[in-house]
């Protein structure tokens, strides 16, 4: 997800799950390759296993990109085909991509050439006018033939034509059947559903008909206590996850590395305030990182102050 899941971001996630794979927000490949690549693909290791997500239609960019990412320690890379942003628009890659999948197949051959790890495609069932019930498994003939062999579908259609990014992300209506259909049509291939799944009882139910993985997006960084702190014990059949206020301590290293390197507090807290939504003193928790975070000066003390709200309100 663009401009939320940072560095920041996905360790502050690392922290309530060991086992979910994590992606990054998408990055271009001509900012990969022409930009400050430190700034852009830097990550911790602790982040692990961590997927960089690549916008782009150019398959010798895209390869090169690819190559710098493996470089930089990834475990997987993914060509993002379903983003309907305007700034994906007007460069001819994300969900514009399902006009096209003879460019993404030969997109993907040529980042699969330049990497030894697994190259991926998250994509949409469609997009405008198209039916998908015809453009989706075709798309997923064409480019599984290029070699790929996991595929995360948004179970939306893409209007690129009088919706706005964000309208794309709730109007069009969610087609979970197809995605299912999908599976049977495709047995060989890993196929997870992206798209409105909120819950891991939602997750569990798609796992249960079948489908190889569940993406959630928004649920995780709004709730993620909701979402993450369960998701190794209920999906993977591990233990020990902490609590939500462990957390916040395990964090507390990290932020103050953060700023003894010049960052600012704000730039993680913004991560961290859905942490304990729902929960006594949530409200006191959010209000406090978000009058404070940014003020100079500003550090663990403000999120140890914070946190005090959720504390005294659970005794």
């Amino acid at each position: 997800m663009m401009d939320w899941t940072d560095r920041h971001c996905r360790y502050f996630h690392r922290l309530m799950t060991q086992k979910t794979l994590l992606y990054t927000e998408m990055v271009t490949a001509p900012a990969i390759i022409h930009g400050d690549r430190d700034r852009l693909l830097g990550f911790d290791a602790a982040e692990h296993p961590v997927a960089i997500q690549l916008g782009g239609s150019d398959p010798a960019q895209l390869a090169e990109a690819a190559r710098i990412a493996e470089g930089f320690g990834y475990d997987e890379v993914n060509l993002n085909c379903g983003c309907p942003s305007d700034r994906v628009q007007s460069g001819s890659f994300g969900a514009v991509l399902m006009e096209t999948p003879a460019l993404v197949a030969e997109c993907v051959n040529a980042m699969r050439a330049a990497v030894s790890i697994p190259v991926t495609v998250k994509c949409r069932i469609g997009v405008d006018d198209q039916m998908p019930e015809e453009v989706l498994p075709d798309f997923l003939a064409q480019v599984s033939a290029a070699g790929v062999d996991r595929f995360a579908i948004h179970a939306r259609k893409a209007w690129l034509q009088g919706l706005s990014p964000k309208e794309n992300r709730d109007i069009p209506p969610l087609n979970y059947d197809l995605v299912m259909d999908m599976k049977g049509l495709f047995p060989h291939l890993h196929l997870s559903v992206n798209g409105g799944i909120a819950t891991l009882d939602a997750a569990e139910d798609f796992l249960g008909r079948g489908l190889d993985g569940v993406m959630i997006g928004r649920a995780a960084y709004h709730v993620p206590a909701d979402i993450l702190l369960d998701a190794d014990r209920r999906i993977f059949g591990c233990d020990d996850a902490p609590s939500a206020e462990e957390v916040v301590h395990l964090m507390l290293p990290y932020i103050s590395r953060h700023i003894a390197n010049g960052g600012k507090l704000g730039q993680i807290t913004r991560h961290m305030l859905g942490l304990f939504q729902g929960r006594p003193g949530a409200r006191g928790w959010r209000r406090h990182l978000s009058e404070n975070a940014h003020r100079d000066g500003a550090g663990p003390d403000v999120v140890l102050a914070a946190l005090g709200f959720v504390t005294r309100a659970a005794a």
